[in-house]
């Protein structure tokens, strides 16, 4: 698996953690930034992150800001991206194996590293499921079509 991550000012902090992570799990991945802790705009990691997602070069995205809302919100206007906003483990699996989510987003002033860390383990490990779920899958991805 190759993951494409990327985080605004606002999540510096826990994606140095899911780095960390990766590193044990022995996930590769690409760090899109940002390297500052000044302002600067979520689209501007968001988009190249699910671009790279949607484009089948990264299997996978992580992206964290503040809240984790502009991050999905921007990531999700990519065709081929279907990103949730996690802060809970229930639906880190559940998006992964009922939504075949391929882009997930956190925010660092929502949710400690220690629950990021356990969120991204799961939502790394779970496999879709497929089955029943296909059917749903496959009305979104027409719709972008």
């Amino acid at each position: 698996m190759k993951v494409a991550i990327g985080s605004d000012h606002g999540g510096i902090q826990i994606r140095e953690e899911i780095k960390k992570l990766m590193d044990e799990l022995g996930i590769e991945y690409q760090d899109f930034g940002c390297e500052c802790d000044t302002s600067v705009d979520y689209p501007d990691y968001a988009i190249p992150v699910a671009e790279k997602v949607a484009s089948g070069e990264f299997d996978r995205g992580i992206l964290i800001c503040g809240t984790g809302i502009g991050m999905s919100i921007a990531a999700n206007k990519v065709k081929g991206i279907r990103c949730a906003l996690v802060h809970d483990c229930f639906s880190a699996k559940a998006t992964r194996e009922h939504n075949d989510s391929n882009v997930l987003a956190m925010g660092e002033r929502v949710i400690g590293a220690g629950l990021a860390r356990e969120i991204a383990t799961i939502w790394l490990q779970t496999d879709y499921e497929g089955g029943r779920h296909e059917r749903r899958v496959g009305k979104i991805t027409e719709y972008e079509a």
